[in-house]
């Protein structure tokens, strides 16, 4: 039989590796815990440095044919009313020409989808302004960027009026179209809008294509070619014009 001392010695020595036992557990938590705070400063950081680190674009430098690709697949995605495919096909634009990154361009993206919606939605100038401040924030993250000062409020009120006078182009001459869709890039790329205007008369022929199919019946995929190869024509001439 083992002594009294031997028992009492056995019996501390079980509860200790009890202890040890049961401290594992709570020791692995601790760390899983740690790891995870980690992983999150870490990613909290790269949005920070994502949405606030410095960035450049250089405005003038953009690719006229995937501009126009991608605006051709916008026109598409806004007139059915696909918010999320239109949403992904600004942010890729936002990311592959104006150099914004993957949290930025999203961000950035939603202010201008917002802005489409808004605007689709509203039935006289009123609610169309309404659109205004998602297009003031959209072009104030275009100009933290852009290697070309521009007046933020004012190309944003551009941008508003070119598609005000769009949805209600039978209420203004055949020429006002033409001219405010050269007054937005004279804006950005601080160049003379008579420069512009070949850039504003095809993208606004496209425009009355589209319009004018779609109140016939329908827009073909012929008719969908048609205003793409109008949209490169026209997105080419504004890249030469703007790099002359």
């Amino acid at each position: 039989m083992s002594s009294p001392k031997a028992e009492v010695r056995q019996q501390a020595a079980n509860r200790s590796q009890e202890a040890k036992a049961s401290d594992k557990p709570a020791r692995k938590k601790s760390k899983v815990k740690r790891a995870i705070l980690i992983i999150l400063a870490l990613v909290a950081a790269y949005a920070l440095f994502d949405l606030y680190g410095p960035r450049s674009a250089r405005m003038r430098s953009f690719d006229p044919n995937e501009v126009a690709r991608l605006e051709t697949a916008m026109w598409k995605s806004y007139y059915s009313r696909e918010r999320l495919k239109l949403y992904n096909q600004l942010t890729e634009l936002l990311r592959t020409q104006y150099n914004l990154p993957f949290v930025r361009s999203n961000a950035v993206a939603y202010q201008a989808s917002r802005a489409a919606f808004v605007f689709k939605d509203g039935h006289n100038r009123e609610e169309y302004e309404k659109a205004l401040p998602y297009l003031v924030s959209f072009y104030r993250s275009i100009r933290k960027v852009s290697d070309i000062p521009f007046d933020v409020d004012r190309a944003a009120r551009l941008e508003l009026e070119w598609w005000i006078i769009h949805r209600e182009r039978q209420n203004h001459a055949p020429g006002d179209l033409d001219q405010a869709l050269a007054d937005l890039p004279a804006e950005l790329y601080n160049a003379p809008a008579e420069k512009l205007m070949e850039h504003a008369r095809l993208r606004a022929e496209a425009m009355t294509i589209r319009d004018k199919k779609a109140e016939q019946g329908g827009v073909t995929d012929a008719d969908w070619a048609r205003i793409d190869e109008l949209l490169h024509q026209s997105w080419q001439s504004l890249y030469k014009a703007v790099n002359d």
